[in-house]
């Protein structure tokens, strides 16, 4: 388990990454919304409502759960922007602004908001597929952040960022260590968790995936320049 801190990778292209910032903002002030707003009851009922129930999506039942009167696949979008807790979101955001940038910066910024949006959507529909039968609500970002993930391996994978082991230990190694290290945990867990876990692995491992394809297409071959 890491925690990343910093890289050393300069944007080339970009003045600015401004997508990064409007999704950190944006998932940021939705949850102290729901958080400080809503709370109670309701904030429970906002999460169900706006989530991807796998049962729901999949198998096209119906649950005891309060909803709002919304297609059930546009959950495949909102579900990205809602977090269960502040711990939740601080470590999602976290991997976003370290490693988001350098992505943004390898697309422009449209091409990455929409690559954002594409690889939280497979997330969110691998997790479902492989949870069918759940009732559980999926919420957060690490599906998409995840796909972010996947395209800075492909993309810098000698770029040099600092992490934090074990939550205390501070070590700069290549991305390549970290990102892959990263992923071979989630397929860890995968094999090692129980059904009713809440932690939605098949997200992280659907969206590191659709990052890795997706990039080779949207990606604009000029703008990539291996830090050294």
């Amino acid at each position: 388990m890491f925690i990343p801190l910093h890289d050393n990778n300069p944007l080339n292209v970009i003045r600015f990454q401004v997508v990064t910032v409007g999704l950190l903002v944006t998932n940021i002030a939705i949850f102290l919304w729901v958080h400080f707003e809503v709370s109670g009851q309701r904030e429970i009922v906002s999460v169900l409502s706006f989530g991807v129930i796998p049962v729901e999506l999949i198998s096209n039942k119906t649950t005891a759960y309060p909803s709002t009167p919304m297609f059930e696949g546009l959950t495949l979008f909102t579900y990205m922007f809602f977090h269960a807790g502040w711990m939740h979101l601080i470590g999602n955001m976290l991997f976003l602004w370290v490693f988001a940038d350098n992505v943004e910066d390898s697309m422009g910024h449209w091409r990455f908001l929409v690559f954002y949006l594409a690889c939280g959507i497979a997330a969110g529909l691998v997790h479902a597929v492989m949870s069918g039968g759940s009732a559980a609500p999926l919420v957060g970002a690490s599906g998409a952040v995840a796909g972010v993930l996947g395209a800075y391996l492909v993309l810098y994978p000698k770029a040099r960022v600092w992490v934090l082991i074990l939550f205390r230990i501070p070590l700069r190694i290549p991305a390549y260590w970290a990102l892959g290290g990263w992923i071979a945990l989630q397929f860890f867990e995968v094999y090692m968790s129980s059904d009713d876990s809440n932690v939605a692995w098949w997200a992280h491992i659907g969206g590191f995936a659709t990052g890795i394809l997706l990039v080779f297409v949207i990606r604009k071959h000029h703008a990539i320049r291996q830090p050294t």
